[in-house]
């Protein structure tokens, strides 16, 4: 859950000393009109925006309200810790001149599926609407509001009928991390997905890989899950330890009142290809470096493959949790020599301590059923715990005392950290 705080700011206003004038001399109609505006103190605006968004038109006639309405404008846009103004009457004209602080907290806006316009075309036409827009949004006030409204504006000229929304990204209760915009409504799906900048060795299983999206539903935020699951994965494989992906391209080439289908490009860019030098042991008590060194499939003088590393560790972890160390953790760090083009790990180990069997619970069954599986079961209160051993208990009790392929299984194992035992909850269940 995300929380979302807003902040009024402190406004202060001093008024020149030529704002008084004799009434023997009074001022003549020209001397309220604005006829130039400072801005100062911002390092992250342009003065000429500023200006824009407090609305102040030069030439027109204005007073203190106004001053006052376009110094609670720019507060309100959370864009500002301070804003003050101070201005001058004179036969020429009005002058005026704001001071304001910048903010600290920014976060960057991102657009998740508004393929009917490029990121450059977004980012103009929001300027030219919000005039404080510049691809990153404060964390408090009504400037993200403001976004969401002039979005909504471009979708509408465009007659596409969705409603435009945003959610804040967050870490938990922490501060934001990016505003995700989106629009609701059309129905959105991925056509073709093609890979710019990818070698010809690696586009066909990218290709294969890509062909798996036609059909479903385009996000950006969706497209990103599948980078990281299915298409970094075939250059870690290859020793592109670096690689990674820029922005996606979204092409409408079908569009109707409801259904929207776009072309993807994904630009790739794989960096340097590392060879794999060593991989050393840190902190391993209980297994033996030569039995660790056993669960290693990486040749050395070879690309590094990332992928299968990330298998050996696991496998690592699996063995560790056969004999009950269930807390295990296996940090892998990688030395990495730009200058030959090559890798070494090392495998951090943090064994922690043993979990022993505690209690067993079995769900979902009779009760004669229940009682042979429990009989069944050995692995008693106190013994050292293995998660292999209820895997291979449930797989067999699936065969040996329920009707195979009519039922499901689920294995919910709970820690008890304060005493280090595990307790064991089989749930079985019979398929509709």
């Amino acid at each position: 859950m995300v929380r979302v705080a807003f902040a009024w700011l402190a406004l202060w206003a001093a008024v020149a000393a030529g704002q008084s004038r004799a009434a023997s001399k009074p001022l003549p109609p020209r001397a309220f009109q604005l006829i130039a505006v400072k801005v100062s103190g911002t390092e992250r605006y342009k003065p000429e925006d500023v200006i824009r968004a407090t609305g102040l038109e030069l030439g027109r006639t204005v007073g203190e309200d106004n001053f006052k309405d376009a110094a609670r404008v720019l507060g309100d846009t959370g864009a500002f810790t301070s804003v003050a103004y101070q201005f001058e009457y004179s036969p020429e004209g009005t002058q005026l001149e704001l001071q304001v602080q910048d903010a600290q907290q920014f976060a960057p806006a991102r657009f998740d599926n508004l393929v009917w316009f490029s990121d450059q075309e977004l980012g103009e036409k929001l300027h030219a609407r919000v005039p404080l827009f510049r691809g990153q949004l404060p964390v408090t006030g009504k400037l993200s509001d403001d976004v969401s409204e002039a979005l909504q504006e471009l979708v509408d000229e465009r007659k596409i009928p969705g409603r435009v929304d945003y959610i804040r990204i967050a870490q938990g209760d922490g501060p934001t991390e990016a505003f995700v915009y989106s629009v609701t409504g059309p129905h959105i799906t991925v056509g073709n997905v093609e890979f710019s900048g990818a070698a010809a060795t690696e586009l066909p299983p990218l290709e294969a890989a890509g062909k798996k999206l036609a059909g479903a539903e385009y996000t950006r935020s969706a497209l990103r899950t599948q980078e990281d699951k299915n298409f970094l994965p075939i250059y870690l494989e290859q020793g592109y330890l670096k690689a990674h992906f820029g922005e996606p391209e979204a092409r409408v080439v079908a569009n109707d009142a409801n259904d929207t289908r776009v072309d993807i490009t994904l630009p790739v860019v794989p960096g340097k290809r590392y060879k794999l030098t060593s991989i050393e042991f840190s902190g391993n008590q209980v297994v033996p470096q030569a039995v660790l060194r056993n669960l290693v499939h990486l040749p050395s003088d070879q690309p590094a493959n990332a992928r299968q590393l990330a298998d050996d560790v696991e496998g690592m972890k699996q063995l560790y949790e056969t004999r009950g160390y269930m807390d295990v953790r296996i940090d892998s760090v990688a030395e990495i020599n730009e200058l030959e083009g090559s890798v070494g790990y090392l495998l951090n180990f943090k064994e922690g301590e043993v979990y022993r069997m505690g209690d067993l619970e079995i769900l979902g069954v009779n009760s004669r059923t229940r009682v042979q599986l429990q009989n069944s079961w050995t692995l008693h209160s106190g013994d050292t715990y293995d998660p292999g051993y209820t895997r291979r208990f449930v797989a067999q009790a699936l065969k040996q005392f329920l009707t195979p392929g009519e039922w499901s299984s689920n294995i919910q194992e709970t820690r008890n950290h304060k005493d280090k035992t595990l307790d064991v909850t089989l749930r079985f269940d019979p398929k509709p």
